[in-house]
């Protein structure tokens, strides 16, 4: 290192000879040059007072490094790490789930949780009905050996995707683009929409879940079998997507409109209330667009004092949020909320045949908008 490189080094941690190291360590690995000073070389054991130096230039992301320093041991991220609440990020590697990655990492900011991704693979042995990989031969085991090295090999090939995904995310942050967040990955073998619902039910933590989608105009493909569109329908907590077309919703600072679907039960003013909960305390200048659906138990006269009698309570209870209110045509399966940066719809819990037959208004939304979609249980 030449005089004039050394002239622009500065200290950056005095640590033993041992904490030294380790930093250099980790700094070296997220390509910061690192060089260690007052090392006794007599005796290096002895070393106190050694002062980890770098270039001055590499100052402000050495210091995210040093203060997060959970986030780049790459070693300790992983499953055991605790927190009050857990948002949940199913990912499948493609574009549409990094970008809702990015957009749990933003939430999680502003929640003060940790990420969870998770990525669910199938081997031949748990898809019988496809056929793939089953062996014909009747007592020979080939077929068995066959189906246990696919199983590695499919493992292997997800555990490498997660790692990169992983990495991604942590150049991310740190070079600033994203917020300092915790995060951990799981992977399970299963159908994805199934192990989504096991996770949450097994892990009350989760507090939210956050999912990317397709563009809605290529969503028409998936109507018969949509991941999404299936956990929309039966899982409880708090869900969210982001559709791959709509990058300019990053986090849900950014949310000034919204529109509120709303049946005129009961179920609106918890649906509101947990919106409440979930944006950033300091956002109250939000526009909300009460979307009524006209509810064919009561006359069109009920349904008028229904709605009126919604936005004296919500203006009541909610004196900071703008409301206004629109009926929606039941005959158009599309929902015209103009402008808005996020749909609100309130979940109630179904049978299996009844979600079959009668899918939520979630479910029913999800094909034909861009518009992030935030569905809460209720």
């Amino acid at each position: 290192m030449n005089s004039a490189d050394q002239s622009r080094m500065i200290t950056v941690a005095i640590h033993t000879l041992n904490r030294a190291t380790e930093l250099k360590t980790l700094l070296e690995r997220e390509g910061i040059e690192v060089c260690l000073q007052n090392v006794n070389l007599s005796n290096p054991v002895m070393s106190a007072g050694v002062r980890v130096r770098i270039s001055e230039s590499d100052l402000p992301l050495a210091l995210r490094i040093i203060e997060n320093p959970e986030i780049f041991q790459i070693d300790d991220i992983d499953a055991s790490i605790k927190s009050d609440r857990v948002i949940l990020v199913p990912v499948d590697f493609t574009e549409k789930t990094l970008h809702a990655a990015k957009v749990a990492c933003a939430i999680a900011a502003t929640l003060n949780s940790k990420i969870v991704l998770l990525h669910s693979f199938l081997v031949p042995h748990t898809n019988p009905l496809t056929g793939i990989g089953v062996s014909l031969n009747v007592g020979d085991s080939s077929g068995d050996i066959e189906d246990a090295v696919t199983a590695v090999e499919i493992a292997k090939i997800a555990r490498d995707k997660m790692r990169k995904l992983e990495k991604d995310l942590r150049s991310e942050i740190k070079h600033g683009n994203l917020p300092v967040v915790k995060y951990s990955s799981v992977l399970l073998e299963g159908v994805p929409e199934e192990c989504i619902g096991r996770y949450v039910k097994e892990h009350p933590e989760v507090s939210l879940l956050v999912m990317g989608t397709r563009a809605a105009e290529k969503k028409s493909a998936d109507m018969a079998g949509s991941i999404t569109a299936e956990v929309l329908d039966s899982c409880r907590v708090q869900t969210l997507t982001v559709p791959e077309q709509n990058t300019q919703f990053v986090s849900l600072e950014s949310v000034k409109s919204v529109a509120l679907v709303s049946h005129m039960e009961q179920e609106d003013f918890l649906a509101l209330d947990a919106l409440h909960r979930i944006l950033p305390k300091e956002q109250t200048d939000v526009a909300v667009n009460i979307v009524c659906m006209p509810n064919d138990r009561y006359s069109r006269a009920t349904n008028d004092a229904a709605r009126d009698a919604l936005k004296v309570y919500f203006k009541e209870h909610f004196p900071t949020y703008e409301f206004t209110i629109t009926v929606h045509d039941k005959a158009n399966p599309k929902l015209e909320t103009g402008d808005v940066d996020l749909i609100v719809v309130p979940s109630r819990k179904k049978n299996i045949l009844a979600r079959l037959f009668n899918p939520g208004a979630a479910h029913r939304i999800l094909f034909h908008t861009d518009v992030a979609l935030l569905v809460i249980p209720v």
